[in-house]
């Protein structure tokens, strides 16, 4: 399999997350899955446990906000899922200093990609609607569109999801 970086991009209900875990399975009978969500309240807590449990029992599911690196995952497949609530983290505990937490994310990945593995991101373009009239919005926004820019400038491949379908804009052959 060896090292490989895949970008899986879309709007909200996109079809995104379906479209890389399927692939991901089809990669690997045992794939892992790297959730970035912060647990906020009770009502997410089920919700996210209601993912594990359909997910199934050949995932592991690892937890991890922030620092992702920090989990070995050479030899194997992962959906890191997603890098808007990763991004939304770094923002947040940089008190939406853009570039802060832009420069964290970018180290982040760069040490995550290190790893003999294949990862599977998986991301919003939040940028392609409207301009936000509130100023942190806007800032986050931002943020999201120069993370994703800097995924997929690094990506072997890049997949957008328009209404369920799977639109390759980036193969690069090995």
């Amino acid at each position: 399999m060896g090292k490989r970086v895949i970008l899986v991009t879309g709007g909200q209900r996109s079809g995104k997350s379906r479209y890389a875990q399927q692939l991901a399975l089809s990669l690997s009978t045992h794939p892992v899955y790297l959730a970035t969500a912060r647990i906020w309240d009770e009502e997410f807590r089920r919700r996210v446990e209601r993912h594990q449990h359909d997910r199934g029992p050949e995932w592991t599911n690892i937890e991890e906000e922030k620092f992702l690196s920090r989990h070995d995952l050479s030899g194997r497949v992962a959906v890191i899922d997603c890098v808007t609530l990763w991004s939304t983290n770094f923002f947040f505990d940089n008190q939406g200093d853009v570039e802060s937490a832009l420069e964290g994310l970018r180290t982040e990945f760069d040490q995550l990609c290190r790893q003999e593995a294949c990862l599977i991101f998986v991301t919003n373009e939040i940028g392609m609607s409207g301009v936000s009239i509130d100023e942190t919005q806007r800032k986050f926004t931002d943020l999201q569109g120069w993370i994703n820019q800097y995924i997929a400038a690094r990506a072997d491949e890049v997949v957008l999801m328009v209404s369920g379908i799977p639109v390759k804009i980036k193969t690069t052959n090995h």
